[in-house]
């Protein structure tokens, strides 16, 4: 892991890291450095794409993972409630989930392993900057439904979310085929 001082592990879930960034406020702003490949040093970071999601308040997004990128997130604008569930069967967190509250009033960035599930809800507009690990591959896309009663995910103060055709047809984790199961 990390050796860090500012990254700290989350225990509810194996993997998962929080970056607790330093601020540096003065007469013209505030400065922040938000991701260095160094802060994860246990992975690659050869393929690094950084992307950009803006959403709407109330738009729900996900829970997706991948078999072949982690994610680091970043929100620079806005306010979400971030949910993770280890979906792999060797880990010792193996169907925990994890949330946490992200943006403007809590300025951390959050670093999420492969087969680990992750979503968010959007409790204001919203931007959310992300890094992964490898290039983007639609057949690395896979889904668990972000209100699987299995697993009871405390989304927050959630109103009537917003929900892509995707999402809306992930499957519930009992209906999810081994084959498309972390390993």
């Amino acid at each position: 892991m990390s050796n860090f001082d500012f990254i700290e592990n989350a225990v509810e879930i194996e993997g998962v890291q929080i970056a607790n960034l330093r601020q540096f406020p003065d007469e013209r702003g505030i400065f922040s450095e938000v991701f260095r490949k160094e802060w994860f040093p246990e992975v690659s970071w050869d393929k690094i794409q950084s992307n950009r999601s803006i959403s709407k308040a109330h738009v729900m997004r996900g829970l997706h993972y991948h078999f072949h990128q982690v994610d680091y997130w970043y929100v620079p604008q806005g306010r979400i409630r971030a949910a993770m569930l280890d979906l792999r069967p060797s880990s010792p967190t193996f169907k925990q989930t994890f949330t946490l509250e992200m943006g403007e009033e809590n300025n951390i960035g959050l670093f999420i392993p492969i087969g680990v599930a992750h979503g968010f809800y959007a409790h204001t507009d919203c931007m959310l900057m992300y890094f992964v690990n490898n290039y983007y591959d639609s057949s690395d896309e896979f889904g668990v439904k972000w209100n699987d009663p299995a697993f009871g995910i405390d989304w927050g103060n959630q109103q009537d979310p917003l929900i892509s055709e995707r999402d809306a047809k992930n499957p519930l984790f009992a209906d999810i085929p081994s084959e498309a199961m972390p390993k």
